[in-house]
């Protein structure tokens, strides 16, 4: 089997990074020492896009942070072979990694969104 498209590890990594400085930025805690509610909570940061290609109405790539290979299924109406990007967000709460959302995109139109993990 070929392998299957993958997200840059740096470009994730720099995805991380902001996350933290998010909360660098916001504080974790209010000026009275309580949880910021307001600062923290859910983040997603884009790590990237890459170029994929429908296949078996489906498009599989691989993802970080230990989920491994997945598939996707797309709508029918996008034919095998059609060009189609996917990005990727990563997900926190509070600065921690929760999980990854991935945006399927057919000629800049979003034709699915697939959370896996909390996002």
């Amino acid at each position: 089997m070929a392998s299957l498209p993958s997200f840059d590890e740096e470009k994730v990594q720099n995805a991380l990074e902001a996350a933290s400085r998010h909360n660098d930025t916001v504080g974790l805690k209010a000026a009275d020492g309580a949880p910021n509610i307001l600062g923290g909570g859910e983040y997603a940061a884009l790590a990237e896009c890459i170029s994929v290609t429908v296949s078996d109405n489906k498009i599989c790539l691989n993802l970080p942070l230990g989920i491994g290979s997945v598939c996707i299924p797309i709508p029918l109406s996008v034919p095998d072979g059609t060009a189609a990007q996917a990005c990727l967000s990563i997900c926190t709460t509070w600065g921690i990694p929760t999980g990854v959302k991935v945006t399927i995109s057919v000629g800049g139109v979003t034709i699915v969104t697939k959370s896996f993990g909390k996002c």
